[in-house]
C-alpha cells in the first residue's frame, strides 16, 4: 500500500522525432505537388494559346478564341486551391512549430526566386493583353512570392531563431495570391458570361452612336468580349426613310473603332417602321 506511485502520472510533452520527420516529409510532398501544379498551369496556358489559333469552322464560327479564357479560369481556380492548401499546412505548423534550417532554406529559396524572376520578366509584356498569359504570370508570381517569403523566414530562423516566421509568411503570401486570383476568376467569368468589357460604358456607346448624323434610335445593343483584346458589338439602328445606309455604316464603324476599340461590329440599319423585335416570336420562332 505504501508503494511509490510518483512516476505513474508523469507525462512527457516533447514531440517524437519520428513525428517531426513525418511532418517534414509531408511538407516536401506538398511543395512537390505545388510545383507540379504550376508546371501544369504553364502547360495549359501554352496549349490554350495553340488551340486559340486554330481556324474557324462551320461549327465554331468564332474559332477557338475562348480556349484562352477557359485556361485563365482554370488557372485562377488552381491558384485559389494552392493557396488554400498552403494556408492549411501553415496553420498546422503554427500549432506545432518545427525547427527550420535557416541557411539551407535561404540558399534554396534564393535559387527559386532567381528562376521565377526570369519567368516574370519573360511574361510581363503580355500579362495585360491576355487573361491566359496573366494566369501564367500569376502562377510564376505566386511561386516567386513563396520563394521570397521562404528567404525571409530562413533568415529570421537563422539569425533570430524565430521558427514561426515560415508559416506566418506562407499565410500572408497565400492571402495575397487569393486576392490576385479572385480578380483573374472574375474577369474570366465576365468574358464567359458575355458581360460588357471592362473600360467600356454601354451607355456612353449608345450616346455616341446616337450622336452620329442620321441615327434616330438604337435598340438591341449588345457589347461583349470574344477573347482578350477582341471586343464585339451588335445593334439595330433606326434611321429616317430614304436615309443612305452605306455611308452611315462606315461612320458608325469608324466611331466605334476610334472611340472604343471595337472592330468586330454587326449593325442592322432599319428605316422607320421596319424594326420589329417581336417578329420572330409571331412567326413561330424562338422567343
Amino acid at each position: 500500500m505504501g508503494a511509490d506511485h510518483g512516476d505513474d502520472h508523469r507525462h512527457d510533452h516533447q514531440h517524437d522525432p519520428g513525428d517531426l520527420d513525418v511532418q517534414r516529409r509531408l511538407r516536401i510532398v506538398l511543395y512537390l505537388s505545388i510545383g507540379y501544379m504550376i508546371a501544369a498551369a504553364l502547360g495549359l496556358t501554352l496549349f490554350a494559346g495553340w488551340i486559340s489559333r486554330r481556324p474557324t469552322t462551320p461549327k465554331h464560327t468564332f474559332g477557338y478564341y475562348r480556349a484562352e479564357i477557359l485556361a485563365a479560369l482554370v488557372n485562377g481556380a488552381a491558384l485559389a486551391a494552392i493557396s488554400a492548401l498552403i494556408v492549411i499546412e501553415a496553420i498546422g505548423r503554427l500549432s506545432h512549430p518545427q525547427s527550420v534550417r535557416g541557411p539551407a532554406l535561404l540558399v534554396i529559396a534564393s535559387g527559386g526566386l532567381i528562376v521565377n524572376l526570369i519567368g516574370l520578366l519573360l511574361l510581363h509584356a503580355g500579362r495585360h493583353r491576355s487573361l491566359n498569359l496573366r494566369g501564367a504570370w500569376l502562377h510564376v508570381g505566386s511561386d516567386a512570392l513563396g520563394s521570397f517569403g521562404a528567404m525571409v523566414a530562413g533568415f529570421l530562423a537563422w539569425r533570430l531563431g524565430w521558427n514561426l516566421a515560415d508559416p506566418v509568411a506562407s499565410i500572408v503570401i497565400a492571402l495575397l495570391v487569393v486576392y490576385s486570383s479572385w480578380s483573374l476568376l472574375r474577369q474570366a467569368a465576365d468574358v464567359l458570361m458575355e458581360g460588357t468589357p471592362r473600360g467600356i460604358d454601354a451607355d456612353e456607346v449608345r450616346r455616341t452612336l446616337l450622336s452620329v448624323q442620321g441615327v434616330r434610335a438604337i435598340h438591341d445593343l449588345h457589347i461583349w468580349t470574344i477573347t482578350s483584346g477582341m471586343h464585339a458589338l451588335s445593334a439595330h439602328v433606326a434611321v429616317p426613310r430614304d436615309e443612305a445606309r452605306s455611308g452611315l455604316l462606315v461612320d458608325l464603324r469608324d466611331v466605334l473603332c476610334r472611340r472604343f476599340g471595337i472592330d468586330h461590329v454587326t449593325i442592322q440599319v432599319e428605316q422607320d417602321g421596319e424594326g420589329d423585335p417581336e417578329h420572330c416570336a409571331r412567326a413561330g420562332g424562338h422567343p
